[in-house]
């Protein structure tokens, strides 16, 4: 793997023109920087939700990726692009040689107007929040339903992906999540499927059950004029036909773990205006303890990545507590 990194952040090495090349690692992916494009690369890796172990798999969800994120982001996904060895180096889409990996070629949008970093400079405003109100309440409206993507709306089969997050949380017990509030957060959970199923059944019947984007924090959303919305779930349709109430859900945790808690109320104000919501308090705080709990267990996932170093885990430590406090707090 090293040595592909290696040859990839040299620019002769790459299709377009660049003079820099940086990388960012992810527990999925390693995302390469250039000059006017980001090359993303999925890691042969198998989580049980994500299988990305097999080549095969790999370009498939490439090219899944790129269709996928097309709904919310015009102009911004172009293409695949293979990674041939040619038994001396490893070239991205360009000379001969064997196809080893397939990558993602997008345009490389500006950091300094991302969701978040509009947000930590404290540039946010109302009239932000009021077009990506705007831009999600659409999208959801007119995102596919059918009566298979309504069954993921049934508690039976959410009931899933939290349970695996728990199977999957238990061994960081005591390094990034409290056992207490790992039993706490467990029981609630449980209880709120046992004191909910009405609740499920009316969102399906409302036809709220969509094929939704699934990863949506400030981190995909980019405050140009045109609001890109990125970087949507490609590998697992059950993280994304998912209730609109819990697309939305991420994004006020991901405000709120970041003490924007004003900003997410008038998101929400907007939202659900737009949406046509009302009295789904309940809901909306069960996505979010939800959310923040699926954002902890992924920070937590960093720890056993060999590839990632000591201060990058001390980070992923310390964002997973807080994510997973964060989730507690939620159920009071």
């Amino acid at each position: 793997m090293h040595s592909m990194i290696d040859d990839l952040l040299n620019p002769a090495l790459l299709p377009d023109k660049t003079e820099r090349v940086s990388i960012i690692q992810t527990h999925i992916s390693l995302v390469f920087l250039a000059d006017e494009f980001v090359y993303k690369i999925k890691k042969p890796v198998n989580f049980g939700f994500l299988d990305f172990s097999t080549l095969r798999k790999r370009r498939y969800y490439c090219h899944q990726e790129i269709i996928l994120n097309r709904r919310l982001s015009k102009g911004v996904y172009v293409g695949v692009l293979p990674i041939v060895y040619d038994g001396k180096n490893y070239r991205m889409g360009i000379g001969e040689g064997r196809t080893v990996e397939y990558a993602v070629k997008m345009k490389r949008l500006p950091e300094e107007m991302l969701m978040k970093s509009v947000f930590l400079r404290g540039e946010l405003k109302g009239q932000h929040l009021e077009k990506i109100a705007k831009v999600l309440a659409t999208f959801h409206l007119s995102a596919r339903n059918s009566p298979d993507i309504d069954k993921y709306g049934e508690p039976e089969m959410f009931k899933v992906n939290t349970d695996e997050n728990f199977a999957q949380t238990e061994r960081y017990i005591g390094m990034t999540v409290q056992g207490k509030d790992f039993e706490a957060l467990k029981r609630w959970t449980a209880d709120f499927y046992n004191s909910n199923r009405e609740l499920f059944s009316r969102r399906i019947e409302a036809k709220k059950i969509r094929d939704c984007h699934g990863d949506l924090h400030m981190e995909h959303i980019c405050l140009t004029e045109d609001l890109p919305i990125f970087d949507c779930i490609e590998f697992n349709n059950r993280f994304r036909y998912t209730d609109t109430v819990a697309d939305i859900a991420f994004l006020m945790m991901d405000l709120e773990y970041h003490r924007g808690d004003a900003f997410s109320k008038i998101l929400w104000d907007f939202y659900e205006e737009m949406a046509d919501e009302a009295g789904v308090d309940s809901l909306l705080t069960f996505y979010k303890v939800y959310r923040a709990f699926v954002r902890g267990k992924v920070s937590s996932f960093q720890l056993d990545d060999e590839n990632i170093g000591i201060e990058k885990k001390q980070e992923a430590i310390q964002a997973s507590r807080k994510y997973f406090r964060l989730a507690r707090s939620y159920i009071g």
